[in-house]
């Protein structure tokens, strides 16, 4: 009943349901859509139950893993700014698609990963040097914890503001909010 009314609401706007792709689960149990992983979750601090979007587990396994293909053994060779500069480019989209949602956490987990990604990739490409000259070459002045080669400083993801969406989900208009509620006995 659910998937005829649904798949009849998506017909008005020409497009169709996928038999083999599409499920109906609980929303307590979530679900993954193009990227996110959406799910109902308690409130921290309070007893409210509110709906969390959130990066799903395969984007973050994707984000980590080009993470580490640019700071893999194969950019060894590579200068350190114009790895710094790919790392930028890559983790300024991923978290820009990303910083709608309830993400702080994730973006503070993928700094940490990249910040040791990186220092262990500069102390595979400088094996002679002492820890210390390499915290002095790419220590960023600014940024107690950064890295900077040449003037481009490391990005940092956990430093980019989460910002909700500007209209809330009931003032948005849905084919079902002209609909009357039933009343439950």
């Amino acid at each position: 009943m659910l998937r005829d009314e649904v798949a009849g609401t998506a017909a008005t706007i020409g497009l169709r349901l996928a038999g083999d792709k599409t499920r109906t689960v609980h929303i307590d149990d979530g679900f993954d859509f193009l990227g996110w992983h959406i799910q109902r979750h308690t409130q921290w601090g309070s007893s409210r139950r509110l709906v969390y979007t959130y990066p799903s587990d395969t984007a973050v396994k994707t984000a980590r893993s080009k993470i580490k293909a640019l700071t893999g053994r194969q950019t060894m060779n590579t200068n350190p700014r114009t790895v710094f500069i790919l790392l930028g480019q890559a983790l300024r989209g991923w978290t820009t698609y990303f910083r709608h949602g309830a993400s702080k956490i994730t973006f503070s987990e993928l700094d940490h990963y990249l910040w040791h990604r990186v220092w262990k990739w500069l102390r595979r490409r400088h094996r002679r040097r002492h820890w210390r000259w390499i915290a002095r070459t790419y220590g960023n002045p600014r940024n107690r914890w950064g890295f900077t080669a040449d003037g481009v400083d490391l990005f940092n993801p956990a430093k980019v503001p989460i910002q909700r969406y500007r209209y809330r989900g009931n003032t948005i208009p849905t084919p079902w909010s002209s609909r009357p509620v039933q009343a439950t006995a």
